[in-house]
């Protein structure tokens, strides 16, 4: 694992922070598949994108885990925005950055996400034809969660409050007061509604996982993007890409995996759904992360390994 720093090509006044892991006996010399990994909203890449990383790059590949514009260790100001069309083009900025790379196969590049950054991941491939292969953990739609709640129990229009909320923020922002936030996982252990909410708390603030460049909030402007924003837009018409889903048996966010796998264009695309497990048990339970990188691996080895067929009798 080495740490790297870029320029985001979407912003060049903005450093972009990542790790890249190369596989054991790696030769600059030769040419690899390469996977980007998005980590979840509030988290950084020393969280579980970074686990996700290291493990598949285990198996053979360079991975790319990186912090989103905004947050973490990458620049922009201000800080803790989540803007999601900005998420979207941070994980087509790390695949310019790895086109510029000698030894990665242009060919071969795939990308996977967690959480909300499985559902920014989503709306990258539909735009950007360079991600070949595509695999979600946990997935979320970050508009329909806020819209529509952690169990898609309420109507859309009941969310027009937030989009109010975020419009007010910005005023009050342009005034030059502090930012105004709101929490991505509750904040305290208080706050949560549920068993599995609890854990997202646990996760981000206590040793757990917490980080201290991943303080579990976003500034409360962003609910302007992310209330109106839709991870799967036109997915039915351009997601052709090979998909595997992985989601938990029991997790409150599983009918966002199930609404991906509906919606996704793609004729190769199969939902891997890992037993007992829920959204947060996905992210660092050791027996659990394992069969999901299990599950990604042999789809991205298989799918890379068609692509280097193809290549070969084309030429």
């Amino acid at each position: 694992m080495e740490k790297i720093s870029f320029f985001n090509s979407n912003n060049p006044t903005l450093v972009m922070s990542a790790v890249i892991n190369v596989p054991e006996g790696f030769d600059a010399g030769c040419r690899y598949p390469a996977i980007v990994v998005s980590h979840p909203g509030g988290g950084v890449k020393e969280q579980t994108a970074g686990t996700y990383a290291r493990k598949l790059a285990e198996l053979g590949f360079v991975t790319v885990a990186y912090d989103a514009s905004y947050q973490g260790e990458s620049g922009g100001a201000p800080r803790q925005l989540e803007n999601p069309h900005v998420r979207t083009e941070d994980v087509s900025a790390v695949i310019d950055y790895l086109s510029t790379l000698p030894f990665i196969d242009q060919e071969r590049i795939g990308a996977m996400g967690i959480c909300a950054g499985a559902g920014y991941t989503v709306n990258a491939a539909i735009q950007d034809r360079r991600i070949k292969a595509l695999g979600t953990v946990s997935a979320v739609n970050i508009g329909s969660m806020f819209r529509n709640g952690w169990d898609n129990s309420v109507r859309s229009i009941d969310a027009l409050p937030y989009v109010e909320a975020g419009s007010n923020a910005r005023t009050a922002d342009a005034s030059g007061g502090d930012i105004a936030t709101m929490p991505l996982a509750p904040m305290s252990e208080a706050d949560a509604p549920n068993e599995e909410l609890r854990q997202a708390w646990e996760y981000y603030h206590t040793p757990r996982a917490e980080y201290p460049t991943a303080p579990g909030f976003a500034t409360l402007r962003s609910l302007n993007q992310i209330i109106t924003y839709d991870a799967y837009h036109m997915a039915d018409v351009y997601l052709t890409q090979p998909l595997q889903i992985v989601a938990g048996s029991v997790a409150g966010s599983k009918w966002m995996s199930d609404d991906l796998f509906d919606r996704a264009a793609a004729t190769d695309k199969a939902i891997h759904v890992v037993e007992g497990a829920n959204h947060m048990d996905l992210y660092d339970g050791a027996a659990f992360v394992e069969e999901a990188v299990a599950v990604l691996g042999t789809f991205f080895r298989d799918r890379f390994a068609a692509a280097a067929a193809v290549e070969t009798v084309a030429q």
